[in-house]
């Protein structure tokens, strides 16, 4: 059976290379050429050629759309600041994981090689890096697999140590603030979302300085991330999840919503990873959009609040 993790290794050589000479301003050369000149080098005489240069086509085919669900999926960290050998073990990661064949390459599979090119050839925080965006973006996809366990794993694994993990308790906390944003324009109330690169409408939001109010982050990032400036006007609940962050590790991030009004003016996306799409939409077909979990209550109890004030016509 042909080495796929030494193949894996091989492809993100020619990746990081790549990367190196476009970052240096040198004419880009042919990756695949690249990469055969690194087959040569580290594996002559493989059989494995063919999945090598599947790989790399289809991870430079569909760059961009990776690059913008590890923003999504790391929002503190732009694609440019993260290192250039844990950026391109994450799109061999996530492109297997997103767009290979799952009999061909199972999703913990995917995860997994790409956990361990991190504990190869990254840095002391890459494999937890590594492991907390792919692991984010598996529970987005509803953990395809979960329950599967390959054969050759099986055999060859070792029992797992126990993992040290920090208390939910104890992880750092960082504030956020976003906002059920609505407007008036003549009978019908509209709200402002936007959508992101997995496929959801979500509220708008952003983190909170240190020194700054939680309202005057929310009119703060609002008003950057989709044009409008927001008058917040009450709280409607908080939610908390954990995101990966290569040098602190698992953080908690507190996210306190409010109901705000805008004025009824066209929306302007911030242009940054994760996000694809603003839009108003009529509060009667809001409910029909698809939502997280943890969004829905906060945009149902809005929506209950403005039906409630909305005036009645005569």
């Amino acid at each position: 059976m042909a080495n796929r993790h030494l193949s894996r290794s091989i492809v993100l050589q020619t990746l990081f290379e790549r990367d190196a000479l476009l970052e240096e301003g040198k004419k880009d050369v042919p990756a695949v050429e690249m990469l055969r000149r690194n087959i040569e080098e580290f594996a002559p005489g493989s059989k494995d050629i063919p999945f090598m240069e599947r790989l790399l086509r289809g991870v430079l085919e569909k760059q961009k759309e990776l690059d913008l669900v590890i923003e999504k999926a790391a929002p503190e960290w732009p694609i440019h600041k993260i290192a250039r050998i844990d950026r391109n073990i994450l799109r061999i990661g996530l492109y297997e994981l997103l767009f290979a064949d799952r009999k061909e390459v199972p999703a913990k599979v995917a995860i997994n090689e790409a956990i361990e090119l991190a504990k190869n050839f990254g840095g002391e925080t890459s494999g937890r890096f590594v492991n907390g965006v792919l692991g984010a973006v598996y529970k987005e996809l509803g953990e395809p697999g979960k329950h599967e366990t390959g054969k050759r794993n099986k055999a060859r694994r070792a029992p797992a140590k126990p993992k040290q993990a920090v208390p939910y308790e104890k992880m750092p906390v960082e504030h956020k603030g976003g906002a059920v944003v609505y407007a008036r324009d003549g009978d019908e109330i509209y709200i402002a979302l936007v959508h992101d690169v997995f496929g959801h409408w979500t509220l708008p939001k952003g983190g909170i300085k240190e020194g700054e109010s939680i309202e005057k982050g929310v009119i703060r990032e609002i008003r950057d991330e989709i044009g409008v400036t927001v008058r917040p006007q009450e709280i409607l609940g908080e939610n908390e999840y954990v995101a990966a962050n290569p040098e602190k590790g698992k953080i908690r991030k507190h996210v306190t919503y409010y109901l705000a009004e805008a004025d009824f003016v066209d929306l302007t996306l911030e242009e940054k990873g994760g996000l694809d799409d603003a839009r108003w939409f009529k509060i009667t077909d809001i409910l029909d959009l698809n939502f997280y979990h943890d969004i829905l209550p906060i945009v149902t109890k809005a929506i209950n609040i403005l039906v409630t004030r909305a005036p009645t016509r005569k």
